[in-house]
């Protein structure tokens, strides 16, 4: 669980790394999500690949083996920390669907109690089952009272405050981005400005189960990122690019179905079954490409690289594994319930907050059936949600009422196609594979400390010689820069 905690001011954490960066900035950072791969993935990759790509970034390049992403560790929050600085309690992103107190049906006139399911997955789509989706159908966005009026709300406007994206495109340099659904339109800041452009080929259109098309899927990703270098875009784009964008990146979905559907081998160590290194072995590939197309162009020394998991997946013990039906853990409340988030995770939200106490009154009787390691609310019987850094209800209409944290392994779920799952708060889904590389970088390290994507933001910008603490959330949390540019 999110344990940072940050006394200093960003400016005084920060003096030595952003004086040396902003000394000789890079003119480029290429920052890549490979969803789903663990920080323990990246050392058994490269013990059985030791020529491999990743194993040649990492020799001019930091790993960060402690590594974690954000909780809830879903793709949402997990892509919001790396470009905000900031956690859901600050970014009011918890997860891509989820209940949020303030907000109206698609259609209404923001009339009646507010109240509605945030929903940023291919359903905002016009038609989710082509790969190119049309994009974002009004007609299925929530509905906000904003200054008075009843607007839209489109999935940057969830933000809370700024990302990298709008500050870079502010600058007056380019941005540009790729990911699995439309509504990754949230990189683009509650501004709605910071891309160049995107590229967001719907994932929902390929066939779940099926390897070799979602590694298809993923070389589209990877076409994009080798033409955003030639400064054009693929088909299919939303805006245009005049010159190689400042900040260009995006994710990689095979390892994550590949750990999703067949998981890792149940021996010592839980080695990579043949689908996974089949993927990560794509993605190795995936990476050189990259890599020899910004040689090419006489770019790879101006080129900061990050690599960063936006989530893992549990449990890589497939011994570990277990359902429970979530309609299990909504009823074991005995209360109400509004809204139930449920993966690796419950997050729930009640009719009345007023019965907190007797939900989780009820659900500790129910923890042996359920599953239950954890449960986080403001009610006796429960860890308090901000001592984890996860705020809380009565301030925010984001802070689920309830948090319940199965033990490792369980997935709350009736499906019967996932081994693994994300979303939750366990190492497994949290440790993520977490590196930079650059041939400046002339002493590879390792660091082992706790620390979190978050810091990847002020990175960035700090990178391309902008103050990380022009992000806001940098700001309210105190971010700081990942270690290793002291120097």
């Amino acid at each position: 669980m999110y344990t940072q905690f940050f006394t200093i001011a960003f400016a005084t954490l920060s003096v030595a790394s952003a004086a040396s960066l902003r000394t000789s900035p890079y003119r480029h950072v290429a920052v890549f999500s490979v969803d789903g791969l663990h920080a323990s993935d990246l050392d058994k990759y490269v013990a059985l690949r030791p020529n491999s790509n990743i194993s040649t970034l990492l020799k001019t390049g930091y790993e960060y083996s402690g590594a974690y992403t954000s909780a809830p560790s879903d793709s949402f929050p997990g892509t919001v920390a790396q470009f905000t600085g900031a956690t859901p309690k600050t970014t009011g992103v918890w997860y891509d669907d989820i209940w949020n107190r303030n907000i109206f049906a698609p259609g209404s006139n923001c009339t009646g109690l507010p109240g509605y399911d945030t929903d940023s997955t291919e359903d905002l789509d016009y038609n989710s089952t082509k790969l190119f989706s049309g994009g974002i159908d009004p007609a299925h966005l929530p509905k906000i009272i904003v200054d008075g009026e009843c607007t839209l709300q489109y999935p940057h406007n969830r933000l809370q405050v700024n990302t990298v994206f709008e500050i870079i495109k502010a600058s007056g340099k380019q941005t540009a981005y790729v990911d699995k659904h439309p509504a990754y339109d949230i990189v683009r800041g509650p501004s709605g400005t910071g891309l160049s452009t995107g590229y967001f080929p719907e994932i929902e259109s390929i066939p779940g189960n099926n390897i070799s098309a979602v590694m298809a899927y993923d070389q589209l990703h990877v076409n994009a990122f080798l033409e955003y270098l030639d400064a054009t875009v693929p088909a299919n784009s939303e805006g245009n690019l005049t010159a190689v964008p400042a900040l260009f990146g995006g994710n990689f979905q095979s390892i994550n179905v590949a750990q999703k559907t067949y998981g890792y081998q149940n021996t010592t160590g839980f080695p990579f079954s043949a689908p996974i290194l089949e993927v990560v072995d794509f993605v190795d590939a995936s990476l050189g490409a990259i890599v020899n197309k910004l040689k090419s162009m006489g770019l790879y020394n101006d080129t900061l690289i990050i690599v960063a998991s936006k989530h893992g997946n549990a449990p890589i013990n497939p011994a570990l594994f277990g359902e429970v039906n979530p309609a299990q853990i909504t009823n074991a409340t005995g209360v109400p319930v509004e809204w139930q988030t449920s993966d690796d995770i419950a997050l729930i939200f009640l009719n009345e907050s007023s019965t907190t106490a007797t939900a989780v009154a009820n659900l500790n009787a129910d923890r042996a059936s359920g599953k239950i390691l954890n449960i986080y609310a403001d009610a006796p019987g429960a860890t308090p949600l901000a001592s984890h850094g996860f705020g809380t209800p009565v301030n925010s209409p984001f802070v689920p009422d309830i948090i319940v944290q199965p033990v490792i392994g369980t997935i709350y779920t009736t499906s019967k196609k996932k081994v693994e799952e994300h979303g939750g708060l366990s190492a497994d889904d949290r440790n993520v594979a977490c590196f930079v590389s650059s041939p400046r970088i002339t002493k590879a390290q390792k660091f082992t400390q706790r620390v979190f994507t978050t810091q990847i933001a002020p990175l960035i910008l700090e990178a391309l010689g902008i103050d990380g603490g022009e992000l806001e959330g940098v700001r309210i949390e105190g971010t700081q820069i990942l270690p290793g540019f002291e120097g």
